[in-house]
């Protein structure tokens, strides 16, 4: 029961959270510049309440009964928190209070998913080096790719918004487009190496367990595609200048491939097949 309870104090928390920033943030009109755009203190460490339960909770989900039990519901919701940490994080260096608006909403919901999909079985293998570390880079890499995808929407919505007479607050007191462009693509860069390390990994740890390379299913297919729409992205950065919309549609693209590779197949097994 206190598990449960656990669950259901964060979810309230994410969305009182959520719906604090938008009331504040997204409908306060400025009275003065850059007002809005500064976190008050305790809004700087509100999150971190349901970052914790919502840590506790993954904990008792994922190590439930001594051994690693990962289904679609832990993933998600390990994603989603490992991101919501991330940006926790980057909030004390920058600006990033329009992102508060769409993270807590998506943790609150992701905060229930271990309980809506629970784990089948445990992980096997789970006791050698090269899962342990397929597991945490490829967290890792999910986690920031998730924020670059959260601020390429964000981006979306200011460039659509940036000549409109009535612009929220919150968008108003962002740093330039350019600014959260550089942003995006540091973001961008270092989730793609650690991508890139975690398809290593994989075939590492399919090396180590069965003898053999990494088997090409449509998991790997994903993945690979997703590798090189954001290898194809930075090079066209890097050679072309490609940036505003170009980059927007690419780094979303990127991520649904992402989301197809890992979180779709589980999915599609757990959920629809049940195995």
């Amino acid at each position: 029961m206190s598990g449960i309870l656990a669950y259901l104090v964060a979810f309230l928390l994410y969305g009182l959270i959520g719906w604090h920033f938008w009331r504040t943030r997204w409908n306060a009109p400025v009275t003065s510049a850059g007002e809005s755009g500064i976190s008050s203190g305790w809004e700087r460490y509100a999150l971190l309440a349901p970052l914790v339960l919502h840590g506790y909770t993954l904990y008792e989900s994922v190590f439930a009964n001594g051994a690693l039990s990962f289904g679609v519901g832990s993933a998600v919701s390990s994603i989603v928190w490992l991101t919501a940490m991330i940006y926790w994080l980057s909030g004390f260096f920058y600006r990033l209070e329009g992102l508060q608006t769409l993270v807590a909403p998506v943790a609150a919901v992701a905060v229930l998913l271990p309980l809506a999909f629970p784990s089948l079985r445990p992980l096997a293998n789970t006791e050698l080096p090269a899962f342990k570390a397929h597991i945490s880079i490829a967290m890792l890499a999910y986690s920031l790719l998730t924020i670059a995808a959260l601020h390429a929407l964000l981006m979306a919505v200011v460039e659509r918004r940036l000549h409109h007479p009535a612009m929220p607050s919150v968008l108003t007191n962002l740093p330039p487009l350019l600014a959260m462009e550089t942003l995006l693509f540091r973001v961008i860069w270092v989730g793609f190496i650690l991508l890139t390390l975690t398809l290593i990994s994989g075939i590492v740890f399919s090396e180590e367990v069965f003898g053999q390379p990494l088997k090409f299913t449509h998991k790997s297919l994903f993945g690979f595609v997703s590798w090189g729409v954001f290898a194809a992205l930075l090079a066209g950065r890097q050679f072309y200048g490609w940036r505003g919309r170009i980059a927007i549609r690419w780094t979303l693209a990127g991520f649904i491939f992402l989301l197809l590779a890992y979180l779709g197949s589980k999915f599609v097994l757990e959920v629809i097949l049940q195995r």
